[in-house]
């Protein structure tokens, strides 16, 4: 394997390997290393990225005569050489491109064998290191030194776990007289009707004319590819054909489009075939009076973007199922999320993430995979014919079928980097990336896809003369929430569009009794320090405990309040940018999910669990959202307050709104009525009266806005939780069994602060309807739990699995 000190029971040892799939995975399969997610059993496993491994199998050549048998490898991770029969057929060294080999003259009749040997990934990343000289980045892993999923060098939400394998398929193609190399399709609208403009390149071995016959909806086309030639560009136009919208906007007609090759007998050579659908995208980044939008169109219809980042949702990707994938998506969308940016420290993802998005609605940004760090423009990687640029071709060709997909991304924080990140004197004039995300890439992009739209960067101003991560201008990132201020500066900030911003909390109680060993759990037990990957990371979460929450005494307490705290932040951060919604184009929540059990910013925990960040972010992207919110010079001195009433919608709004001062007894102290004429896709503001804004004692007191049953209720407390004085909590609560799970009926008898339940702490399987429901005295909530069996309704309702704020106190 290699010089590095392997575990003796490994060393030399041949292992049975599942394909697609990775060393890790392999090893674990075979009972040879411990689980990397659980404790700390990751750092036992270091020397793994950096051995030397090798596949090997043995196969029959396929059956006929054939003018080319191709070895067809869909994904090699990463620096591996590839030989048939002891004959050396090819070497790679990225993990994005697909390869392919004329294996035919190497072939035998009877048994073959195939091996792909992989080098040390980092042995090779640190060669190129030390060759074009060191460069700066977040973490100190040669990360950029290879065209390799960065976060599998660790991330500060993710495990240092470096892969190697054949990690997508690998197969013999068998093909005589030509195949078809690539299929583009560039979907468009020319007024009302839908349009194809279908490149088609060819790989041929005879030099014979060739004819592609396409078709979609209806509409069929053809084109004779004459000797000698390889490329044909067929137009099929499809008269007023169902189109493809956003989740919320309409619905996501696809049309199937079907390709073939023919040989001049008339003899099929090739199919190709894909579900497309026919829509338009626009983004408008003309200047206003507040900078510059950065305000996305479908069909002519701006889109509010409701958006979650996307990071791999497992360190082992082979690991990700289309099933997994589902469940991750329906969970956005049960959220209200209409956008997943496809961030640009992981991969391409699979053909089952872009089929998905496009079945469900899901827009999708995404970023070319470049990620927190200055990147060298020299061979293998620059130029035109270098990795990068053949990587964005090849990724560029393949997903420009998927309507779902509305935007490129440049890069993930690196032009920023180069700004503020101290970056400069450390480079001393060497290359960092700025050629491929304004020019490389933006010239790839308009030759392939001239259909969307490019983005240099994220966050990204539009112009090398304006702060690349200025509000005002294009995209942002705000992170001086969590990592040095408190929650409350989201109102600081008026932005075009919030491309990252995040709080940490840690996973699901059931994720991490499963993960870790530590007894008992504490903040900072040895399990739980590993599994916090940001630097300050428990320092920042107690920082916001201690600004907004009681103390907490005990873990349980800590577990709860910190998830709170999660929740409190983002939704506030949402609800306000939402509230500016004529400035602001869009959110995009720093993130959906986890890759493993760990603390961090996530909505969905490593095991899948909801947090309760998800049910805030339900109630914030809320198609109709009521908020109240700070305005006309804040809250000191009794100053302003206004209800915003947000309507994504494609109907007018109008509900009957009433807004109620209220003491945490119930007791009434104010009352105003307001009418709501919300036009479709806009909001109303409504300043609220002095007697509504100005509370008699402020840490007895209680905004109530409601509009019936046309949206959630909003709620505004005058004072911070650790400075109320809480009544005890008390209710009464009922559970009445159904098949597949209880209802639990809480019956406040004094106000209940963010009431959730947390049934993992039963049955790791029980998930819950809601979270976060706040009661006044008198009031009722029923949660519906699900679980493989019945839970002891005693424990049910009492604490740590029903918890309030209150019950602190």
């Amino acid at each position: 394997m290699s010089d590095v000190d392997v575990p003796a029971e490994i060393a030399d040892r041949t292992v049975p390997a599942t394909v697609p799939g990775c060393v890790h995975t392999d090893l674990l399969d075979a009972g040879l290393i411990p689980d990397p997610y659980l404790d700390d059993n990751e750092l036992s496993l270091a020397w793994i990225g950096r051995s030397d491994w090798r596949y090997r199998t043995t196969f029959r050549p396929p059956a006929g005569d054939h003018d080319r048998i191709d070895l067809v490898c869909g994904g090699l991770d990463t620096v591996a050489t590839v030989s048939v029969n002891g004959v050396e057929v090819g070497r790679t060294e990225n993990m994005h491109r697909g390869y392919r080999f004329d294996v035919r003259a190497l072939l035998r009749a009877g048994e073959n064998e195939l091996t792909v040997a992989f080098d040390s990934v980092y042995r090779y990343a640190e060669a190129q290191r030390d060759r074009l000289g060191d460069r700066p980045n977040a973490y100190p892993e040669p990360f950029q030194f290879v065209r390799k999923m960065a976060c599998n060098f660790g991330w500060d939400w993710g495990p240092t776990l470096v892969t190697a394998g054949i990690w997508q398929d690998i197969a013999l193609h068998a093909w005589s007289t030509a195949r078809l190399a690539t299929v583009r399709p560039l979907v468009t609208l020319d007024g009302r009707d839908g349009r194809v403009e279908l490149h088609v390149e060819v790989e041929r071995v005879a030099d014979v004319p060739l004819t592609v016959r396409a078709a979609v909806g209806g509409v069929r086309a053809e084109a004779v590819v004459e000797a000698g030639q390889r490329t044909a560009v067929l137009t099929l136009t499809v008269r007023e054909p169902a189109l493809w919208w956003p989740r919320g906007y309409g619905e996501q007609a696809r049309h199937l489009l079907e390709v073939s090759l023919h040989a001049p007998d008339g003899d099929t050579l090739d199919t190709w075939s894909r579900r497309i659908g026919f829509r338009s995208v626009r983004l408008d980044t003309t200047p206003d009076e507040h900078g510059t939008p950065f305000a996305l169109s479908v069909n002519d219809v701006p889109v509010f973007v409701r958006g979650v980042n996307w990071i791999p949702d497992d360190a082992f990707p082979t690991r990700i199922t289309r099933d997994r994938l589902a469940d991750r998506f329906d969970q956005a969308a049960a959220a209200n999320v209409n956008l997943l940016r496809v961030w640009g420290g992981g991969r391409y993802e699979s053909e089952d993430f872009y089929d998905l998005a496009d079945e469900r609605g899901l827009l999708v940004q995404q970023d070319f995979l470049f990620a927190c760090a200055a990147y060298p423009e020299e061979e293998p990687f620059g130029g035109l014919g270098g990795e990068v640029a053949a990587e964005a071709r090849e990724q560029v060709t393949r997903l420009t079928p998927h309507p779902s997909l509305v935007l490129w991304t440049g890069n993930n924080e690196n032009i920023w980097g180069w700004h503020d990140w101290d970056w400069q004197e450390a480079l001393a004039g060497r290359t960092w990336g700025r050629g491929y995300y304004l020019d490389v890439l933006p010239r790839i992009v308009g030759e392939l896809d001239p259909t969307r739209p490019y983005w240099p960067g994220s966050p990204w101003s539009g112009s090398e003369t304006i702060h690349p991560n200025d509000p005002a201008h294009g995209t942002t990132h705000i992170w001086d929430v969590w990592n040095t201020d408190d929650y409350t500066k989201y109102r600081e900030y008026v932005p075009r569009f919030v491309a990252e911003f995040g709080y940490q909390a840690p996973p699901a109680y059931a994720t991490l009794r499963r993960a870790l060993s530590d007894e008992p759990l504490a903040p900072n037990s040895p399990g739980m320090a590993h599994h916090q990957k940001a630097a300050g990371g428990d320092v920042k979460l107690q920082r916001g405990l201690d600004a907004h929450l009681p103390a907490p005494a005990d873990f349980d307490d800590w577990h709860y309040l910190t998830q709170l705290n999660q929740a409190r932040a983002i939704q506030l951060g949402v609800e306000h940018f939402r509230s500016h919604r004529d400035v602001c184009a869009g959110t995009i929540v720093w993130q959906l999910n986890d890759c493993w059990p760990v603390t961090s910013w996530s909505a969905v925990d490593g095991d899948g669990r909801r947090k309760p960040l998800w049910y805030a972010l339900r109630h914030a992207y809320a198609d109709r959202l009521l908020t109240v919110q700070p305005r006309g010079g804040g809250l000191a001195g009794g100053g302003g307050l206004a209800l915003v009433a947000v309507n994504e919608t494609a109907e007018a709004w109008t509900a009957s709104a009433t807004v109620t001062r209220v003491t945490l007894t119930g007791e009434p102290r104010a009352k105003t009525s307001v009418d709501l004429d919300v036009p479709a896709y806009s909001s109303v503001t409504l300043a609220l009266p002095a007697e509504l804004a100005r509370p008699d004692e402020s840490c007895h007191e209680v905004l109530v806005a409601e509009a019936g049953g046309t949206a959630e209720r909003a709620l505004w407390f005058f004072a911070e939780d650790r400075d109320v004085d809480w009544p005890a909590a008390a209710w009464d609560a009922t559970v009445e069994p159904f098949d597949g799970g209880q209802r639990v009926r809480v019956t406040a008898r004094t106000v209940l602060r963010d009431l959730t339940l947390f049934p993992d702490r039963l049955d790791p399987s029980a998930t819950v309807d809601d979270a976060l429901v706040t009661l006044l005295p008198g009031e009722s909530a029923t949660f519906t739990v699900r679980s493989k069996g019945p839970l002891d309704p005693a424990s049910l309702t009492t604490r740590p699995v029903l918890r309030a704020v209150n019950d602190l106190a």
